[in-house]
């Protein structure tokens, strides 16, 4: 289950001259939006949607430049994964040393050593594949994961998943 939280975050917005007027504080917010949706904090997570802004301070220009910089305050959902939980994702890259899958905006590595051992790496075909009797792991493959790990960097969260338990696996192809 992906767990989103509802947290009060701030950033700065930098304005150029040429939106000083009577719709600036309109600008100052789609800014804010097209700035930090998307973006990540290994602090935070990803921030998946602006709920509401909150506060903008006024205005101060910046000497020799004329940008504006406004404070914000508002409200985000933001996604950030922890160890033990278990995620959906569709796999994008199978190698022989694993594979990656994607979980929203987040990678997630599962190595060799976290498939069960019945699914064997498989590099002929239309396209490489982990196999078993029963299922079959290749790009597109929906399947569900445990993270075991994550690392967080200042502007990306790197995790390693699992799928060696039980109730993980394939989902569908």
């Amino acid at each position: 289950m992906r767990f989103l939280y509802q947290k009060e975050l701030s950033h700065t917005v930098q304005l150029h001259p040429m939106y000083f007027g009577p719709r600036m504080q309109e600008y100052v917010e789609l800014r804010l939006r097209a700035e930090v949706e998307g973006s990540c904090s290994g602090r935070y997570g990803y921030v998946v949607a602006v709920l509401q802004v909150n506060e903008i301070s006024r205005g101060r220009v910046l000497p020799n430049i004329g940008l504006a910089d406004f404070h914000a305050r508002y409200t985000a959902v933001v996604f950030k994964p922890f160890k033990g939980e278990v995620e959906d994702g569709i796999v994008t890259t199978v190698n022989k040393m694993g594979f990656f899958a994607d979980v929203g905006p987040l990678q997630v590595f599962v190595s060799t050593h976290l498939i069960p051992a019945d699914l064997n790496y498989d590099p002929n075909g239309d396209q490489p594949c982990y196999t078993s009797e029963d299922q079959l792991i290749q790009k597109g493959s929906l399947i569900r994961l445990k993270i075991v790990g994550t690392r967080m960097d200042a502007t990306e969260i790197f995790a390693i998943g699992t799928i060696k338990e039980d109730y993980l696996g394939v989902i569908s192809q």
